[in-house]
């Protein structure tokens, strides 16, 4: 992974400005049991609402570490101004992270500034098809929960993130991908790989998040074999600059 450039508190790979301009929508993750949204994803946008990748396509290698920070910074500081009452989880590039305790400093710096509670940020790791260095991976892992943040797995069950990522990783979170959740309520060869999965979330200890709900017959399938966080536009869309709809009436009439 080469070595950090941090050097007397700077660091040249990771500071100054990206030669554009972006913003976070937030989509809330919800806790059907609890009736209650109990996390917001920040999801990286255009600042005029245009999608994600016509803002990642803009990011060479050169950027990466630069725009890898600056989502953190941005996505706090519009949390913040938000006055998101819940849990906040940010996407981060395996690739660039040198050194785990040097590379969290601006996101340790920006939480302490606007008062973010460590205790409430969690780390999903992406785009694991880049990553050659599972041990690096390892080690990100274990040092942000030596820091107290949560980490989790994204688009699990789909492409590269597979079962064999966790014979060396140790997410608490897994999240599953919308692949395996879409028809679910009545497709049975995705039920079995479903329960296979909450099987083995139960014995490596990892809550399950589902990812890309979009009915109301798939979340409550969820639901009743016991995947009750879930995440998807049958909730909400991502929203830029808000945290969206009051969703407590929707929630409770999934209650059976």
């Amino acid at each position: 992974m080469g070595h950090c450039a941090r050097v007397d508190g700077s660091c040249k790979r990771c500071e100054g400005d990206l030669p554009f301009d972006f913003t976070m929508a937030f989509q809330p993750i919800v806790d059907v049991s609890l009736a209650r949204v109990v996390t917001h994803e920040a999801l990286v946008r255009g600042v005029n609402g245009e999608s994600a990748w016509s803002v990642i396509s803009q990011v060479t290698d050169g950027l990466l570490y630069r725009f890898d920070q600056a989502c953190r910074v941005k996505a706090i500081e519009m949390a913040s101004a938000l006055n998101m009452p819940t849990a906040l989880s940010i996407n981060f590039l395996p690739n660039a992270v040198y050194e785990p305790e040097a590379c969290i400093q601006a996101t340790l710096d920006i939480s302490r500034r606007v008062g973010w509670p460590m205790e409430r940020l969690i780390f999903e790791i992406t785009e694991t098809e880049r990553v050659r260095d599972r041990q690096h991976l390892r080690n990100i892992i274990e040092a942000y929960r030596e820091m107290g943040f949560k980490t989790a797995l994204d688009d699990f069950g789909n492409g590269y993130a597979n079962l064999d990522l966790l014979t060396d990783l140790t997410p608490d979170k897994l999240k599953i991908d919308r692949e395996l959740v879409m028809n679910c309520d009545h497709d049975t060869r995705r039920q079995a790989l479903l329960n296979s999965i909450i099987l083995l979330a139960k014995e490596l200890n990892m809550t399950l998040i589902a990812e890309g709900v979009e009915t109301r017959e798939e979340a409550l399938w969820l639901a009743r074999v016991g995947i009750v966080r879930q995440q998807g536009f049958f909730y909400a869309k991502p929203a830029i600059n808000s945290l969206g709809p009051d969703l407590t009436s929707q929630l409770l009439d999934l209650r059976e």
